[in-house]
């Protein structure tokens, strides 16, 4: 299977319909055509639902998708760290990480990495910690920064010198915000919304303790933004960390934190015995001398 195929095919689910597939890519109807039916032959699978006018993928289609974007996204990678010159610090490093305020102190090294090396370039990926290890097993991403309990046995990793507090978001008019702490009982009886994530479940309920069977959870969120639209909308409370949405004076929010207080380190991953590229060798030279420095403080 050749790349060019894989993009053949990432320009057909992205236009979803062949002619503009064609077109964009500078070759024939015809010729897009064969080389798609060449590729399901080849998997032995059918990856679209041909309509008169829409192409749609089928669940085999959707996975080759994701698939096929891993494989380009880490091609790129790799002729990106061959190509850089020799004479000038070059390079991407790519980062995942869950929803935290400690993008900050990663944010600010990149600042400075980048204002002393303009060719080095960052990209983020945001998902939850196993959609992270997963990007860094598979190679898309070079660091992985993990909140709180993970399990890191088959990684290198540095921890951060900082913590997140949890807490609960909720609208400053709310009966809660007059607390200026949440403990376990204040959440009986109120519409609540959690993370999707199991650890993070795990934390909440050693927390609550017997009390935790009793909690409302009339949903969960991955990212925490789309959680707050619904805190806004007045449909429930979030339990989340602080400072990731805006709670100040002339915010529509207010974060509370819980009392006993809860709070969860920061990691920084990477793979055992990864070979890093020149720019990420500096990124990690950085970090460490900036965690040494907070330390310190």
């Amino acid at each position: 299977m050749e790349l060019r195929t894989l993009r053949y095919f990432l320009a057909v689910a992205e236009e979803k319909n062949i002619s503009k597939a064609a077109d964009a890519l500078f070759i024939t109807q015809p010729t897009l055509s064969r080389q798609m039916i060449e590729l399901e032959e080849e998997l032995g699978k059918t990856l679209f639902i041909r309509g008169k006018r829409k192409i749609s993928l089928t669940e085999e289609g959707i996975f080759f998708q994701k698939r096929a974007k891993e494989i380009i996204t880490l091609v790129e990678k790799t002729e990106s760290a061959f190509h850089a010159p020799e004479d000038e610090l070059h390079g991407d490093i790519y980062i995942g990480s869950g929803e935290t305020p400690a993008m900050r102190f990663i944010a600010r090294i990149a600042h400075t990495l980048h204002r002393q090396n303009p060719h080095v370039n960052f990209h983020l990926f945001s998902g939850n910690a196993q959609d992270v290890m997963d990007k860094i097993d598979n190679g898309l991403v070079s660091f992985g920064l993990f909140i709180g309990p993970a399990d890191l046995a088959k990684y290198d990793f540095l921890r951060l010198p900082i913590k997140d507090t949890w807490g609960v978001l909720m609208r400053s008019d709310s009966p809660l915000a007059k607390l200026e702490q949440i403990q376990a009982k204040d959440l009986l009886n109120i519409p609540l919304l959690l993370s999707r994530q199991e650890m993070v479940k795990n934390e909440i309920s050693g927390w609550m303790g017997d009390l935790a069977k009793e909690l409302n959870i009339i949903g969960t969120y991955n990212l925490l933004y789309n959680a707050s639209l619904m805190v806004e909308e007045g449909l429930g409370y979030a339990l989340c960390l602080d400072k990731i949405v805006n709670t100040t004076k002339d915010s529509l929010f207010c974060f509370k934190p819980l009392s006993p207080k809860i709070e969860v380190g920061l990691t920084l991953a990477w793979k055992k015995s990864q070979t890093f590229s020149k720019a990420e060798e500096k990124f990690l030279e950085y970090l460490k001398r900036e965690i040494e420095v907070y330390s310190k403080s």
